[in-house]
């Protein structure tokens, strides 16, 4: 909508919409679909809403953290894609980092050995698949099932510890090991050598005997054969070799009469030497092809028996992967909290239910001092290792005299760790409003809380002091980027307006709800107007709202309802550089011209503006009113004309216009409008005296602009050579503000008296 230069003079107004928009209505104004979707759909947008947060959030990077204190190849696997699991309910996060809690205890003494366990899930599926499993598959198996069954009973022989145990112990305390058919591949297979073993079965073991027998009559006629060969001359050297599965001699293609009735099986590429069967050796050899037929069914007799049992126990086996799995994570979050000294943070209910008094201060919702964001944090100690790495490997150099150099890079590093904050928010707030300078941290504070309840969610320790105390989300929902889409024709607010819409849908009563500069880039009248109604609604229909903005007027909010709480963004003048340090309960200045002359923004530029600041300060709050005030009957007017164009939505939008009217009479009965007063006073008065032509000719025109409707303004030109009046008669007799003017008369030389519309 376009807005005008008519203000309205409200005395003691609501600054903002005495009620929030409901849902439809925003839909309705900014021609969204309504929400009519199944219960399918509004799952998939809701998981939909999940997975952008977690991707503006950055948990993939803080999930690649956790992948080099892995164990095993399937939980660096699910790090790597950002498949940790998140708590489903405030008993399942309690348990994660719980997990967390013992596995660091368990650290401690003695890290668990993770070593032969693999990922055998595939080997499974191919077994259920009906495909026979090899022998290196068995024994990848029988590994990983005695791993596992090595790394519960190491827990459940904690001693006096197993107590602090005990919550991994419960990981793997319902799992089937499946030792029988773990005892079972070990009888039958040789992991060492990878080989069956006699013993796998009582036929296996005869063949095998017979066939040894066999081997040794074969093998002793071919060499007295070949030797015979060789001393008459017909082989260089004697030779037994096997063709065609058969086992045979070589002789000289010249000399093959010696072996009277052979059987030549195969010929050199030369057809110098020939490989021959002797007649007394094809019985031996015939014997030895049925042995070893008969030996390989056996083998894969047992190989099949052995793998109908591991398809078997599929539920068992994967189960217990999924368990080690779980338990693994909890050992790398364990390893993760080490590394950035975390602390377990607390998981509460609503309003404290179910606590524990002691230690809990019920009077914050949200409890948590000096936290760094983990992702920030971790570049930090990255860069700080590799300056001490590198000053390590030039030891020799630093006694040498560049001990100062590495001295500075040191400080750097240690400069470049990120600012703790504190963020502390009162029970019973539903919407916090954070406002202060660009490049102030306001994003990177909101950031920093959504990180850390999700982390809390999944298990993770908090890099913050003491004992961090954060209520339990069940969704965690995020507006922060810029949400273009050419793919949809959505501008950057539209795109901001339509995800804010969809979070609506999805929000409930234990949501926590961010958004990084709620309804910029638009006109800021409209954007306060339509922010503050979005705030009064998320007030009502979640458990936090936090948002960042540069609307002063926001903050307003919190002097009609103790549900809204404010927080700056601490900016140090002295050094014009900000803080990062969160101000709860202040409402903070963006501090643009400070700012601007920190970056060497032209001075006079900077003091024409500072000028004009304190020219226009007085009649900010009075402008606000009328412009806030005004943006409310343009919404409603707007709905009454989309109730006549649109037909089909004629309920929603009258039920829009009711509410508008309600609104409107309880506005008429408890504000009293001014129209300016009759008698002139200093404020209503424009003294252009003493000026020049067209510095009073400016002057005027702002004066008119900024009066409030059905007012009078006295223009006070004097008598002079007649050219400043002619000037102000001109302006005043063709801007559109005025409705009509009186001129001087015997009781006001020199003034005017204008009429404003």
């Amino acid at each position: 909508m376009e807005l005008s230069n008519r203000f309205i003079s409200i005395k003691n107004s609501p600054i903002l919409f005495s009620k929030p928009f409901k849902l439809n209505t925003l839909k309705l104004l900014f021609s969204l679909p309504n929400s009519t979707e199944s219960p399918s759909s509004q799952l998939s947008l809701s998981r939909s809403l999940q997975f952008e947060t977690l991707k503006a959030l950055e948990w993939s990077s803080l999930c690649e953290r956790l992948s080099p204190f892995t164990s095993t190849s399937m939980s660096h696997s699910v790090t790597r894609n950002a498949s940790i699991p998140i708590g489903k309910s405030l008993q399942e996060s309690r348990e994660l980092l719980n997990q967390t809690a013992a596995a660091l205890a368990v650290m401690q003494i003695e890290p668990l050995d993770f070593s032969g366990i693999d990922d055998i899930s595939g080997i499974v599926n191919s077994a259920v698949s009906g495909n026979l499993l090899t022998v290196s598959e068995l024994c990848a198996v029988r590994r990983t099932l005695r791993a596992a069954r090595t790394l519960f009973e190491r827990l459940k022989d904690g001693g006096d510890c197993s107590e602090r145990y005990i919550h991994l112990l419960e990981i793997l305390e319902g799992c089937n090991f499946l030792m029988e058919l773990e005892q079972k591949i070990g009888f039958c297979i040789d992991c060492n050598l990878s080989i069956l073993l006699d013993r796998a079965s009582e036929e296996l073991e005869i063949i095998r005997s017979e066939r040894k027998k066999n081997m040794e009559n074969l093998d002793s006629l071919l060499k007295g054969i070949s030797a015979q060969i060789f001393q008459a001359g017909g082989v260089d050297r004697p030779l037994i070799t096997k063709r065609r599965s058969r086992l045979c001699v070589g002789v000289r293609a010249s000399h093959k009469y010696l072996i009277p009735d052979g059987v030549i099986l195969d010929v050199s590429s030369s057809g110098v030497t020939y490989f021959m069967e002797p007649a007394d050796a094809v019985e031996l050899n015939n014997f030895e092809v049925m042995l070893s037929n008969s030996e390989r069914a056996e083998e894969v007799a047992i190989l099949s028996l052995l793998t109908s049992e591991i398809a078997q126990s599929v539920g068992d086996v994967k189960y217990l992967l999924d368990r080690i799995l779980e338990l693994d994570l909890a050992f790398a979050r364990a390893a993760y909290a080490q590394q950035i000294n975390g602390v377990h943070p607390i998981l509460t209910s609503e309003d404290c239910e179910g606590e524990p008094s002691i230690g809990v201060n019920c009077a914050l919702s949200i409890d948590i001092e000096g936290i760094q964001h983990p992702l920030l944090l971790g570049s930090s100690q990255r860069s700080l290792s590799e300056v001490l790495r590198s000053n390590s490997e030039n030891s020799a150099e630093l006694d040498g005299g560049d001990g100062v150099i590495a001295a500075e890079r040191l400080s750097k590093s240690a400069s470049a760790f990120p600012v703790p904050i504190n963020i502390k928010v009162e029970s019973g707030t539903r919407v916090v409003v954070i406002s202060g300078p660009n490049t102030g941290g306001k994003t990177a504070s909101m950031k920093t809380l959504g990180i850390a309840c999700i982390m809390s969610k999944a298990g993770l320790f908090l890099p913050a002091k003491h004992t961090p105390r954060i209520p339990w989300f069940d969704l965690v929902l995020a507006d922060i980027g810029d949400h273009q889409s050419l793919e949809q024709n959505l501008s950057t607010f539209s795109g901001h307006i339509s995800r804010i819409c969809k979070i609506m849908e999805v929000a409930s009563k234990a949501s926590l709800v961010l958004i990084d500069e709620i309804c910029s880039g638009t006109d800021p009248s409209e954007g306060v107007a339509l922010s503050s109604s979005i705030l009064q609604y998320f007030r009502d229909h979640v458990n936090l709202a936090v948002v960042t903005t540069h609307y002063a007027d926001l903050s307003l909010l919190k002097d009609k309802d103790s549900r809204f709480l404010n927080a700056a963004m601490e900016f140090s003048l002295e050094t014009l550089q900000p803080t990062y340090q969160i101000l709860w309960g202040s409402t903070g200045d963006s501090n643009a011209l400070s700012i601007a002359k920190s970056l060497g923004f032209d001075s006079n530029m900077i003091e024409s503006a500072q000028k004009w600041v304190e020219k226009l300060m007085p009649e900010k709050q009075h402008q606000r009113k009328g412009l806030l005030f005004r943006s409310l009957m343009e919404e409603k007017n707007r709905l009454e004309a989309q109730a006549t164009k649109a037909t089909f939505l004629h309920s929603d939008v009258m039920k829009l216009y009711n509410e508008g009217q309600q609104i409107h009479s309880e506005f008429n009965q408890n504000e009293e409008v001014s129209y300016g007063p009759k008698v002139q006073t200093s404020k209503n008065t424009v003294d252009l005296r003493g000026m020049r032509v067209e510095e009073a000719a400016l002057h005027l025109d702002m004066a008119l602009s900024a009066r409030e409707p059905r007012s009078v303004i006295f223009v006070v030109h004097g008598m002079g050579t007649g050219a400043l009046k002619q000037r102000a008669l001109e302006i005043l007799g063709k801007h559109p503000r005025v409705a009509n003017y009186e001129p001087e008369s015997a009781m006001n030389f020199g003034c005017t008296v204008a009429y404003i519309n």
